[in-house]
C-alpha cells in the first residue's frame, strides 16, 4: 500500500496512490509504503530516484548500522514502534528514509517510510495532523512529529499496565489464591511484564533516534528545541518503567507465596495424617504378632478392644493437633 501525504492550509492531506501517473501529480511530503509491492518500489525509483534497500526490514541488522547518513545527504533510520498492545504485544521495525535534496519537492524534502504492518502511531498521528493546523511543515516535523507520538503513545500504554496491574494487585492481596487462580494471575504478570520491557526499548530506541537527527545537524532551532522536548519526556518515562518492573516483581513472589502456602497446607495434611496414624499402626503391628495363641480368636472381645484401642489412640493426637489449630 502507498500513501503519500500532502500540506494543504497547514494541515496534513493523505491520498492513496494506485498508478505512477497519480504519484506524479502531488508534491508531498511523506511518502508511507505499507508491505510495498515490486512495482511500488519500482514508481518510488522512477519518480523519486530513490533505491529502498533490500534490508531495509532486516530485524537482524546490526545496531550501529541503523542510523547513519549518505553521501548525498539522506539520512537513514530503523527504528520499533509498538503494535498490538491490546492483544499480543509485539514491535515492528520501520525504515526512514529522509530526503531533503530532493529539486521535486524544494526545500520542504520529504520523509519515506517502509514497514510491514499498520502502526497505531501512524495512526495518531495521521489524525491529529488532520485536525490540527500548523503541527507540521516540512518532512523533519513529520519524523519528529512520529517519535514524539510514539512517547505519548508508550505514556498511553504504561497508564493501562498500571490499571491492569492493579486489578492484579487486588486479587492477589485479597488471599485466598487458589492454584487456578494463581496461574491466571502469573498469566497476567507475565504479559504485562513483556509489554513494559517492549515499551522500555522502544523508547530507548526512540531516544537513539532523535539524538541521532539532532547531532545531524538538519534541524532548526525549534524543531531542536522540540527535539529536546521529546528527550525529556522520554527520561521521565525510565522511571516508570522501573517502577512497574518492582511491582511486577512484588506481584510475582506474592503469587509464588500464595502458591507455596496450598502445596504446604497439602504437605501438612499428610505430615499430620501420618502421625496421627502412627499408634494405630503399633498397635495393629503388636496384634499381629505370632502369639502362642491369638489374643482375638482366644478372647471374644479382642477384635472390637484392639478397633477400640486403635480408634482412641488416633483420636489422641487429631484432638491435640485441633487444639493447636494445625488441621486448619
Amino acid at each position: 500500500m502507498l500513501n503519500i501525504f500532502t500540506l494543504a492550509n497547514g494541515r496534513l492531506v493523505q491520498e492513496e496512490i494506485e498508478s505512477l501517473e497519480e504519484l506524479a501529480r502531488f508534491q508531498p511530503i511523506w511518502v508511507d509504503l505499507e508491505s510495498p509491492t515490486l512495482e511500488e518500489k519500482r514508481w518510488i525509483k522512477q519518480h523519486y530516484g530513490l533505491s529502498i534497500p533490500e534490508d531495509a526490514m532486516d530485524e537482524d541488522i546490526e545496531e550501529s548500522a541503523r542510523f547513519y547518513e549518505e553521501d548525498n545527504g539522506e539520512l537513514h533510520i530503523r527504528s520499533d514502534f509498538l503494535v498490538d498492545v491490546d492483544d499480543e504485544p509485539a514491535s515492528a521495525r520501520v525504515a526512514f528514509i529522509l530526503n531533503l535534496v530532493n529539486d521535486t519537492l524544494k526545500s520542504k524534502g520529504v520523509l519515506f517510510s517502509i514497514h510491514d504492518e499498520d502502526i497505531p502511531v501512524f495512526r495518531l498521528l495521521r489524525m491529529r495532523a488532520r485536525r490540527a493546523p500548523g503541527l507540521i511543515d516540512d518532512a523533519k516535523d513529520v519524523l519528529l512529529s512520529l517519535f514524539d507520538t510514539d512517547a505519548e503513545y508508550s505514556a498511553d500504554t504504561l497508564e493501562g499496565i498500571y490499571d491492569d496491574l492493579e486489578e492484579v494487585s487486588t486479587q492477589v492481596l485479597a488471599g485466598n489464591v487458589t492454584d487456578a487462580r494463581a496461574g491466571e494471575v502469573l498469566a497476567a504478570i507475565a504479559r504485562q511484564e513483556d509489554l513494559n520491557g517492549r515499551i522500555r526499548r522502544n523508547v530507548m530506541d526512540t531516544r537513539r533516534a532523535v539524538s541521532f537527527m539532532m547531532r545531524s545537524r538538519m534541524l532548526s532551532s525549534e524543531q531542536f528545541e522540540d527535539a529536546r522536548q521529546i528527550l525529556r519526556d522520554i527520561e521521565s518515562l525510565d522511571s516508570h518503567t522501573a517502577f512497574l518492573f518492582d511491582k511486577i516483581n512484588f506481584l510475582m513472589d506474592a503469587t509464588v507465596g500464595f502458591i507455596n502456602i496450598n502445596q504446604n497446607k497439602i504437605i501438612k495434611i499428610f505430615s499430620v495424617a501420618s502421625v496421627a496414624l502412627l499408634p494405630p499402626t503399633l498397635i495393629a503391628s503388636v496384634y499381629g504378632m505370632n502369639f502362642k495363641f491369638m489374643p482375638e480368636l482366644d478372647w471374644q472381645y479382642g477384635y472390637p478392644y484392639v478397633l477400640a484401642l486403635m480408634v482412641a489412640s488416633a483420636l489422641g493426637p487429631m484432638l491435640y493437633f485441633r487444639k493447636r489449630g494445625w488441621l486448619k
